[in-house]
């Protein structure tokens, strides 16, 4: 028997900045960029209206070192994924004590111990569980997460496994760091946390995952360690990838579940941003119906990273209008390697 998702919950740091804030803050930082007053008009184009930070704007202006914002993002992380993790639990009606594994996700800090060790004991889960962090998948993690807690609830048909995602992007800022990649950064990320339970109950059923990895792709998205944090690489192809050689490769994947792109009647998409989702419609001929929760994450969060789909399929699972019983679906998102990840449902 597949496992079900039975519970989801997101959560998100507390300084809510609105868009138009945010740009002018990296318009004066930014001053030294050629073509600044050209390229500041990005900020108009991302589709987002506010997002979430881990610190007040005004913290960002200032130099911070990596040792502090890596301090910084250990310490909020933790507290925002056993909020996340509770409020999943919670939701799923399911004890700590039920819970037989944690896949825990992130990219935007190290820690080791990794913090789900730190999470299972604020939790209550029994020190018995299996420990699986994953790190490096950056935006598509959450997907690939899923993916795995799902194997592992299959494993263990009679408990429950807690998968949580979280994501500290804007504390990965680096201010001396005047490149158009960066300020392209600085127009779409943010921060979240989604915390999934997996098991017996009632929900949308996990078919199963897929991942393709675009070969040679390494350049599209990663970190640069630089003595003030993890700078980010990000190149502007990520769309023509899409429409291009992903497209297929993702095509490729929903296939090997015998669907089409045609043949899923919900799509829990990452919204990279407003070119992103616009390629996703363009190569799978997705009907803008099944963009409105991806579009309504993207406008009120930002891009969270790994969260993001998760945010995104919890809307799906609180819609006003209940999605057909037997549905098939497909969570999916982009991250590096270059890579996607998917995950087929049925509702």
């Amino acid at each position: 028997m597949n496992p079900r998702i039975v519970g989801i919950g997101t959560v998100n740091p507390p300084y809510r900045v609105g868009q138009s804030e945010v740009r002018e803050l990296v318009r004066a930082m930014f001053d030294r960029l050629q073509g600044i007053d050209r390229l500041i008009g990005v900020f108009e184009n991302t589709g987002i209206e506010a997002r979430h930070f881990s610190a007040p704007l005004e913290w960002f202006a200032a130099d911070h070192p990596f040792a502090e914002k890596n301090a910084l993002w250990a310490e909020t992380a933790l507290s925002m994924s056993e909020t996340a993790s509770r409020k999943a639990l919670e939701q799923a009606g399911v004890r700590s004590e039920q819970i037989a594994a944690v896949v825990f996700v992130s990219t935007t800090g190290i820690a080791t111990p990794s913090l789900e060790a730190h999470l299972v004991q604020h939790l209550g889960i029994p020190l018995s569980c299996l420990r699986l962090p994953l790190w490096g998948l950056g935006c598509a993690g959450g997907v690939a997460g899923l993916a795995r807690a799902a194997e592992l609830a299959h494993a263990r048909p009679q408990q429950y496994v807690l998968m949580v995602a979280v994501e500290l992007c804007s504390l990965t800022f680096v201010r001396n760091d005047i490149s158009k990649s960066n300020l392209v950064a600085t127009s779409l990320f943010a921060d979240g946390a989604a915390a999934v339970v997996l098991g017996a109950g009632s929900g949308p059923e996990v078919i199963g995952g897929f991942s393709r990895l675009l070969p040679q792709s390494y350049e599209v998205m990663g970190w640069d360690v630089q003595p003030g944090g993890l700078q980010v690489r990000f190149a502007q192809s990520i769309p023509n990838l899409v429409v291009g050689e992903l497209g297929n490769l993702i095509r490729d994947g929903l296939a090997s579940f015998g669907l089409s792109a045609l043949g899923v009647g919900s799509w829990a998409l990452h919204p990279g941003g407003a070119k992103v989702l616009a390629a996703y419609r363009e190569a799978m001929h997705i009907d803008e119906h099944s963009f409105e929760a991806s579009w309504c994450v993207l406008k009120k969060f930002g891009n969270m990273s790994s969260p993001t789909a998760l945010f995104v399929l919890q809307r799906l699972m609180n819609p006003l209008e209940p999605i057909p019983a037997g549905t098939p679906g497909a969570v999916l998102a982009l991250g590096p390697g270059f890579a996607a990840e998917g995950v087929v449902l049925r509702w």
